[in-house]
């Protein structure tokens, strides 16, 4: 069993999570790592805004309530622009709390990935690593327009 939180862009913090829950019931985008593990939600919410004053807290109480992995969603990634704010967020969970940090939930859908290409925003090793979970083949990305 594995006991994940779920940290959300705070632009879209009025999501009910609706793809965040599908892929991870579904196993697609980066919850596809628990392809054969039972996983339990023990928290989800957003950041609060730039610059993510929610970062510093809200992990710890997850972590009281057993998480062991961070899921920075999706939605940080593909929004316009994606979050700035991302890579130390990571970087800060992991130093603070020694914990596992995961970019990504759902599979990044594909009206978002066809702009992004034009915008060549994931165009630089830092993106390619962050978005390697999330990016799938067309056909998944299509479900999740």
């Amino acid at each position: 069993m594995k006991k994940i939180g779920i940290i959300i862009c705070d632009r879209y913090r009025r999501c009910a999570g609706g793809k965040c829950l599908k892929s991870l019931k579904q196993r697609e985008g980066a919850f596809e790592r628990y392809r054969n593990t039972e996983v339990e939600l023990v928290g989800y919410t957003s950041c609060d805004g730039c610059p993510g004053g929610n970062i510093e807290y809200t992990v710890d109480e997850m972590k009281k309530n057993g998480a062991e992995i961070i899921h920075l969603a999706t939605g940080l990634i593909v929004g316009y622009p994606p979050c700035q704010h991302i890579e130390y967020f990571s970087n800060f969970i992991k130093e603070r709390y020694n914990i596992e940090v995961v970019y990504g939930t759902h599979p990044i859908p594909q009206k978002y990935y066809l702009m992004h290409e034009k915008l060549k925003t994931w165009d630089n090793k830092k993106w390619k690593e962050i978005i390697k979970d999330t990016l799938v083949d067309e056909k998944t990305r299509l479900a999740y327009d």
